[in-house]
């Protein structure tokens, strides 16, 4: 018996008959056995049967997507030796990091007799039979109008960066060169957001050569740790978050909210290292000494006049001697210039539990007069015109901003926008406040 069929007849063995059967194997057919994509995989992480063009792997972090692209192209380049095949990160070290030399890498899943040169200063993965392979940035989408390929796996493509349409863009260049070979085809990768690019793809999943897998992380749930899933479930559970990066959905937006996913993605920058002319503290203090949550977050201003979203350090159910503590060490951390805290919550109260943390630059208390939606509808418009930015991800305040809808309610998690208010806060200060400057007067 071939070890092909060997391998079909063993995943239909009873467990103790398995284990029996692997004992008499040489040492050579383990090693081989090691590397069968066929026995390892689940259904849902193998390439569908068809004449399909494009696949989309829409699923949970940790359900397998990056082992399933890179098994994918591991058996493309080994059955057409001349395979030209693109391979599409967020940026060239994310591409090198997972898709060539991590853990679930085109390296690690390929057996030693059959294993890839990768040349790190060409951007090129050579297999042994002479099919190759190139890295590319998705941030970079003019490297990829002119390049030809056969094939192309593009990874957590949610994630491209969707400044000035980039995402969209290196997507259509990279379409427009898939022109070699008899049947041209594309896997992409990734867990889901509401960005333009994902909805773009998923607009034509309806298509005859089109197949889209959807799964979970517990779908996986034998290769990750329980102490891990136990986790997951326990702080996430069904929330927004754990709901899109746990179950792999992608949650639809609001109608009439004042952000949306795909605003906030737009927005989305990497820390440029521009000078900030001011950094400031926004608290939303908790109503109670045990209250769900005290909102803190951290925002500067550029030279430019930009907005920066820079840090998210709220605590959940904190005593007011701990989330004093917390703005004190962020103020510190980014070397703010002010705190700025609602003060209709204890008022002088606030100022004084602050400065028994030592927080020593100046603390300007603010009282709402509007609701939290009215305070935040100037900052939302500042958005739409992009001059706010978040340097990284903050899945949780996020959530709470697209849950601020223009009617004057709060449709988010929690009871209340904590952390989404203490932003508004720090972006009044920083971008809607004219602060009295010295000047000459003439005579």
């Amino acid at each position: 018996m071939a070890l092909h069929d060997k391998a079909r007849w063993l995943v239909a063995l009873p467990i103790a008959t398995r284990a029996a059967f692997l004992t008499d194997l040489s040492a050579a057919e383990k090693e081989v056995l090691r590397y069968h994509w066929d026995i390892w995989s689940r259904p849902e992480q193998r390439a569908p049967a068809g004449d399909w063009r494009l696949w989309l792997i829409l699923a949970g972090r940790g359900f397998g997507k990056s082992r399933s692209g890179a098994e994918w192209v591991r058996e493309v380049a080994k059955s057409e030796p001349a395979a030209r095949i693109a391979l599409v990160g967020a940026s060239l070290p994310e591409a090198r990091a997972v898709m060539v030399e991590g853990e679930s890498g085109l390296i690690a899943c390929c057996p030693p007799s059959a294993r890839p040169l990768y040349e790190a200063s060409l951007r090129r993965v050579t297999w042994p039979n002479g099919a190759q392979a190139f890295l590319y940035s998705a941030a970079e989408p003019e490297s990829l109008r002119g390049p030809q390929h056969s094939h192309a796996w593009c990874d957590e493509i949610a994630k491209w960066d969707q400044a000035s349409e980039r995402a969209v863009r290196a997507w259509d260049n990279l379409q427009m060169g898939l022109r070699l070979g008899q049947r041209p085809r594309i896997l992409a990768t990734t867990t889901p957001r509401a960005v333009p690019l994902l909805r773009q793809v998923l607009s034509s999943e309806h298509e005859a050569d089109v197949v889209v897998t959807r799964g979970s992380t517990y779908a996986n749930a034998l290769n990750l740790p329980p102490s891990f899933l136990s986790a997951m479930r326990k702080q996430f559970g069904d929330t927004a978050l754990g709901r899109q990066e746990l179950n792999g959905e992608l949650l639809e937006e609001a109608e009439g909210a004042l952000w949306s996913r795909g605003l906030i993605e737009k927005n989305r920058r990497a820390f440029s290292g521009e000078p900030m002319v001011r950094v400031v503290v926004g608290v939303d203090p908790p109503a109670s000494a045990r209250g769900d949550e005290c909102g803190i977050i951290v925002a500067g201003l550029t030279d430019s006049g930009v907005g920066m979203v820079l840090a998210d350090a709220s605590v959940a159910k904190a005593t007011p001697e701990r989330w004093a503590q917390a703005v004190a060490s962020a103020a510190l951390a980014w070397k703010a210039d002010r705190v700025v805290a609602e003060a209709n919550q204890g008022g002088k109260m606030v100022e004084s539990v602050l400065r028994v943390a030592d927080c020593q630059m100046p603390i300007k208390l603010v009282h709402a007069s509007h609701g939290k939606v009215a305070r935040a509808e100037p900052i939302a418009a500042l958005y739409e015109t992009g001059r706010v930015h978040h340097v990284g991800q903050f899945p949780k305040l996020e959530d709470q901003l697209c849950g601020l809808m223009a009617g004057g309610t709060y449709e988010g998690p929690g009871r209340s926008p904590d952390r989404a208010d203490a932003m508004v806060w720090a972006l009044t200060e920083l971008m809607l406040t004219s602060l009295a400057r010295p000047r000459v007067r003439q005579l």
